[in-house]
């Protein structure tokens, strides 16, 4: 095994993958994770790093803090998933993805290393190993470290980050993470240190009192972004950037701060970013109003992601997002509201571990239907979707590839119209 290609297919195949098979990937320990650290000396000891979870926005914050921590000439590492196109966009320095023969090369280390097979890693638990090995080569000064899934349980949660950032809970993963909002909470809190300022996103009522238990508990500052920063409203400019006007405090303190991630949710995202600045400036991270600016408007230029509200075709208007779970579908659907078309098509697939009924409902009646699936053992059969589509009014025909129905869409479609492909990060990721 010496290509590449030969790599990721003993990645892909060999190991737990959870975006395959889902929860039987799943590990309720770190004992891996942290076999694999001591396996390969330890690398997140030699870079400071910024945790992220939450249930949505968590990628998009991460590619943000990223993007203005690379503006103000940090070496600057980002981990993310799931990747969309390349195994190897969850693993950056500076927007760079790691290179094939870095890949290669860890992963015969750690067979070498393995070799009696006393470790039996998962997927993920493997690819932050190689995440934190990569940073500690290529000497970054700081990693954004993005949560899989949860937080306590998470193999990136053995890091001492500068700041622990929670972006929001709502209701996804429920068999692993918990049926309730508070018991939600609580994974996520699990990244929670000692001394380690945490920001949460969005303040609510039911998760507020869990944040605040947990920090306490530790002894450490606990921040919420909503109550500091708020979006009075953003707009699209013709340049086809996103500007905000955020308050801070009350009063207006960012005019017009522009980014090039288009979808409304980014009214919540902003502020998070904001406030996470604001503690790492705090901590002598030299992090300006310039550079923040900077940072913010060259997201994508700097660190290359994709498939939040992404325009990929124009006459018909065909825009992509990977927005899965109900609050993530919500703000989907308002942002479709808000967006000019004549008539509107959904190609839409899910993968059968989601609350599908409940992302269903909110999904817009007035559309032409093209239920799908994208080419993963977890996918639902369009017909099982459409039959489920169909008790809240949703009407379509099925196609047995994501690529089958968006053309479909595509031929039926007029040059004023919509056509929105979404309901999965893996329908996305087959379109990209």
């Amino acid at each position: 095994m010496t290509s590449y290609p030969e790599v990721i297919d003993f990645l892909y195949s060999q190991l737990p993958m959870f975006q395959r098979s889902g929860p039987a990937a799943y590990k309720d320990n770190l004992d891996n994770t942290l076999r694999l650290d001591e396996m390969f000396g330890h690398p997140h000891l030699s870079f400071k790093s910024i945790h992220v979870a939450g249930t949505n926005g968590k990628g998009s914050v991460s590619h943000m803090l990223a993007s203005v921590l690379q503006e103000a000439g940090y070496k600057t590492g980002l981990y993310t998933s799931p990747h969309l196109k390349d195994f190897r966009e969850r693993i950056k320095v500076n927007g760079e993805m790691i290179t094939e023969q870095a890949v290669i090369d860890f992963t015969l280390s750690y067979l070498e290393k393995n070799k009696t097979g006393q470790l039996e890693p998962s997927f993920f638990e493997l690819t932050v190993s190689m995440a934190f090995d990569y940073f500690r080569a290529m000497k970054v000064d700081v990693a954004v470290v993005e949560v899989g899934l949860g937080g306590r349980l998470d193999s990136t949660n053995i890091i001492t980050p500068e700041v622990s950032v929670i972006t929001n809970i709502s209701f996804d993963h429920m068999a692993l993470l918990g049926n309730t909002l508070p018991k939600i909470a609580a994974e996520k809190a699990g990244i929670i240190k000692a001394r380690i300022p945490v920001v949460v996103g969005e303040s609510s009522p039911e998760t507020n009192p869990v944040f605040e238990s947990f920090a306490q508990k530790v002894g450490t500052t606990l921040e919420f972004a909503d109550q500091t920063y708020q979006t009075d409203y953003s707009l699209l400019t013709p340049d086809g950037f996103q500007s905000f006007y955020i308050r801070k405090n009350g009063d207006l303190y960012y005019r017009d701060l522009k980014t090039d991630l288009k979808g409304i949710y980014q009214r919540q995202n902003v502020p998070t970013v904001l406030k996470t600045i604001d503690c790492l400036h705090e901590k002598g991270w030299n992090l300006n109003e310039a550079l923040i600016r900077k940072g913010l408007k060259n997201t994508i230029g700097n660190t290359g992601l994709m498939g939040r509200w992404q325009i990929i075709g124009n006459n018909p208007l065909v825009v992509c997002d990977t927005g899965h779970n109900p609050a993530g579908i919500k703000l989907v659907v308002e942002q479709i509201g808000q967006t000019a078309w004549k008539a509107l098509h959904m190609v839409i697939g899910m993968v059968n571990d989601k609350d599908q009924s409940e992302v269903l409902s909110l999904l817009p009646s007035n559309a032409t239907y093209y239920f799908t699936k994208a080419d993963i053992p977890r996918a639902t059969t369009p017909e099982e979707l459409a039959s489920k589509a169909s008790r809240f009014g949703l009407a379509g025909n099925c196609y047995n590839s994501v690529r089958e129905a968006l053309s479909a869409a595509l031929k039926n479609a007029d040059k004023n119209d919509l056509i929105f492909i979404g309901g999965s990060t893996f329908v996305v990721a087959e379109i990209l």
